[in-house]
């Protein structure tokens, strides 16, 4: 399960690793802009960076790596970037299934992936069902993915379970809700990272994130690799997570 809920109280982490890290990749477009490059030519930067960032998840004994590559409001670019954008996603399943296979990498998507377009939901599908016996990491990938929408979809399905299955409403429970999340077969993200120096969350994991720390790094999202990974789990390291104690 998820497990938004507060976990027992945990002083200083003593330099452990989080299990769940989740990142918002951003900065591609102000990459390429700052080298008179196409938008596109920031997002393939991001991608070599997703790459070097599952690998070195493994290496670091990170076991879950969530990563936010497109959001329900990213809809509202230009149709020619989402055209790329979906072209590249393609592009790093079928380049790439491989590696992630041979690697131990089980691949999860969350979102409504499923709304997109017939052959890239067979691919999706088709990637998720090679990796499904994989353990050494879980690489969770945001795709056409709302925090919002997530728990409004929880919430109607308990909704249906009310109306139809005969449950209670006292047993709508914050463990009944984060049982219906996209993310209830993964532990909460303990570190949530956002390149790129802006500080919000942009509808990410807003339910999952309850109680994880934040870090918000000026690096943008192409330039960022094992080096700044490592470097954020040192700073998880340092902190004292009380969770609501002393």
């Amino acid at each position: 399960m998820s497990g938004a809920s507060a976990p027992a109280a945990a002083a200083g982490q003593g330099g452990s690793v989080p299990r769940h890290v989740a990142i918002i990749m951003d900065g591609n477009g102000r990459w390429a802009k700052r080298r008179l490059l196409p938008r596109i030519a920031g997002h393939r930067k991001g991608i070599e960076a997703a790459k070097a960032v599952v690998r070195a998840a493994g290496d670091l004994g990170i076991e879950v790596l969530t990563l936010y590559a497109f959001s329900t409001e990213n809809w509202r670019r230009p149709a020619d970037e989402v055209s790329d954008l979906m072209g590249l996603l393609r592009k790093f399943i079928v380049d790439d299934i491989d590696e992630l296979a041979a690697n131990g990498v089980r691949l999860r998507i969350i979102g409504d992936y499923q709304a997109l377009k017939p052959d890239l939901v067979k691919l999706i599908d088709d990637a998720m069902a090679r990796t499904a016996s994989n353990s050494r990491t879980t690489l969770v990938i945001a795709l056409n993915y709302g925090s919002q929408a997530e728990i409004a979809r929880a919430a109607r399905q308990l909704a249906a379970k009310v109306a139809g299955a005969g449950m209670s409403l006292d047993a709508i429970t914050p463990e009944a809700l984060e049982a219906e999340l996209y993310t209830a077969d993964v532990p909460a993200p303990e570190l949530v990272i956002r390149t790129s120096g802006e500080q919000r969350l942009s509808n990410f994991l807003l339910w999952q994130a309850a109680y994880a720390e934040l870090m918000f790094v000026d690096t943008l999202w192409p330039d960022f690799g094992k080096a700044e990974l490592a470097a954020a789990i040192a700073g998880f390291g340092e902190r004292e997570r009380r969770f609501g104690g002393l």
